[in-house]
């Protein structure tokens, strides 16, 4: 069985392009329909409820657009609102919290992980417990970089602006001896070089993108959700902010959009 509808994929801005890059990477037949939630960017300070329903209506309308599969490409997201939003609406979604962890229990060798995230995300615990029932023996370090989203939705601060900001942002993780660091928010991905670069040599960096996008793989084959091989796969990127910032400012991180771009407003 096949399915050439599309998956969807949203964040509150362009760091969910780090997952959408591993879909259209490892899922070349499928096509996607990438939903950034520009006008409410950053979501990491923003309260509980106002994040449920902001993910509600961005699903409601992805559904409404005939996907097949959502994949959260937000942790935040994940954390707060994905276990809500799977006991409401019946069509199979998948975070990006469980496969972080899953990959980063799988390679620390001392068993001390340090996970940067927002500040939602950092509260909720959700990788913490996540690595906690993958290994009751991992410690995690866990601490929130509040500046790193806007720094990534800035696109082209000063050079010494950025790597003030991100020493900044590292400093909990100093003399902490962890071996892996887990990149809990998918804006973090685009800072990497400079995050390795603050840390201990040796610390081995994880991205969830790629083990989401290969649990996601994995599950849609199980369901018979896959497009058939070949399938002309097609982009679509909607913002609920402007459409021209949000295509000018994935450019310049990704190198260009294989898409329009048009807006869709969520707001009551």
């Amino acid at each position: 069985m096949h399915d050439n509808r599309p998956i969807g994929l949203f964040d509150s801005g362009l760091g969910g392009l780090t997952v959408f890059r591993e879909v259209s990477r490892m899922l070349p037949s499928e096509s996607v329909i990438y939903f950034g939630d520009t006008a409410h960017v950053p979501y990491g300070s923003r309260p509980t409820g106002e994040l449920i329903e902001l993910a509600d209506r961005i699903v409601a309308y992805l559904i409404g657009q005939g996907v097949k599969y959502i994949i959260f490409a937000c942790n935040t997201s994940s954390a707060l609102s994905l276990g809500v939003l799977q006991q409401k609406y019946q069509l199979p979604m998948l975070g990006i919290i469980e496969p972080g962890a899953a990959e980063a229990a799988q390679r620390t060798k001392n068993k001390r992980i340090g996970v940067i995230a927002t500040v939602a995300t950092t509260k909720s615990e959700a990788y913490n417990k996540a690595l906690g029932r993958l290994d009751s023996e991992v410690q995690v370090f866990g601490y929130a970089a509040p500046l790193l989203v806007p720094l990534v939705e800035a696109v082209a601060p000063p050079p010494d602006k950025g790597l003030a900001i991100v020493k900044e942002s590292l400093i909990p993780w100093q003399d902490t001896h962890i071996d892996t660091m887990l990149l809990g928010c998918t804006h973090y991905p685009f800072l990497a070089g400079m995050i390795a670069d603050q840390l201990a040599s040796g610390v081995t960096l994880v991205d969830p993108a790629e083990a989401t996008v290969r649990l996601a793989a994995k599950e849609m084959a199980a369901g018979g959700l896959l497009a058939e091989a070949g399938n002309r796969s097609g982009y679509r990127f909607v913002v609920s902010g402007q459409p021209e910032d949000f295509r000018y400012k994935a450019e310049l991180l990704t190198g260009g959009l294989p898409g329009e771009v048009e807006r869709v407003a969520i707001d009551n």
